[in-house]
């Protein structure tokens, strides 16, 4: 039977690789995303388009990992308009930081970066009052798959812990069968099935649906990350998700019905 300490420092070295082709992938995301071209139609639906509306939310602090790598970046989105921070300005949001790192998760860190949880303390920790948009959760699902001994839940109680009764949207997760190992859909779905039981205890909690948004024709060869297209639309949705689930006049579900699209 392997010690500990040896099962240990395999689980480590497992997550540590799964981070490292992360964030050495970059170039090659890139390259893949714009093959596509950086141009698509407009992806909201005549429905969503329809039910569109200003938020509340006049400040944001957006956390993602490497899938929200193209949503601010003239490489994937060269029109300006198509990118995040323009797309929540048009839902009424004023101030926008982008706090993006590829390979980044709640617990474990890469090359000296700062995961999720250390992030959103130190802007807690400045005294910011406002809403949270968290793009994370692929990054969980891999590492636990990993052999992380922090189980999904224990992560969203982290964060959530940290941001107290501020207005959070999380964006829940999809892969398709060719993401490599950890990175398998029957990980992500489960990551999405407890982002929802945590809104049970969570009032301030929602969800926007992106597993049931994103196109298959969307991901690279990866399986894991965006073409340009796909970036396009992921920033328009994600900001009129916000204004769904925070809406400048009246409230949106909690609780069980808290996924908005």
């Amino acid at each position: 039977m392997p010690r500990p300490e040896i099962v240990l420092l395999v689980a480590v070295a497992g997550m540590a690789g799964l981070n490292a082709a992360q964030a050495e992938g970059e170039q090659i995301r890139v390259k893949e995303a714009v093959a596509a071209g950086t141009k698509g139609p407009v992806p909201l639906t005549k429905a969503q388009a329809a039910d569109s509306q200003k938020t509340a939310c006049k400040k944001v602090v957006h956390i993602g990992d490497s899938t929200s790598e193209g949503l601010d970046s003239a490489e994937y989105l060269p029109i300006e308009s198509e990118r995040i921070p323009n797309r929540y300005d048009e839902v009424g949001v004023k101030e926008v930081d982008m706090q993006v790192a590829g390979a980044r998760s709640i617990e474990e860190r890469f090359e000296g970066e700062p995961n999720a949880q250390e992030v959103a303390e130190a802007w807690k920790a400045e005294g910011y009052k406002g809403c949270w948009v968290l793009a994370l959760g692929t990054n969980e699902a891999a590492d636990v798959a990993a052999g992380s001994s922090v189980g999904l839940e224990e992560r969203i109680e982290k964060m959530m812990n940290i941001i107290g009764d501020e207005p959070v949207l999380w964006v829940n997760v999809k892969t398709l069968p060719e993401a490599t190992e950890f990175y398998a859909e029957e990980g992500m779905k489960k990551w999405d099935d407890d982002l929802e039981k945590a809104c049970l205890r969570y009032p301030n909690m929602r969800i926007y649906n992106w597993a049931g948004d994103v196109k298959t024709a969307w991901f690279i060869n990866d399986g894991i990350h965006f073409t340009s297209p796909g970036y396009a639309a992921r920033a328009e949705l994600i900001a009129h998700a916000l204004a769904h689930a925070f809406p400048e006049k009246g409230e949106s579900p909690s609780g069980a019905k808290c996924v908005v699209s």
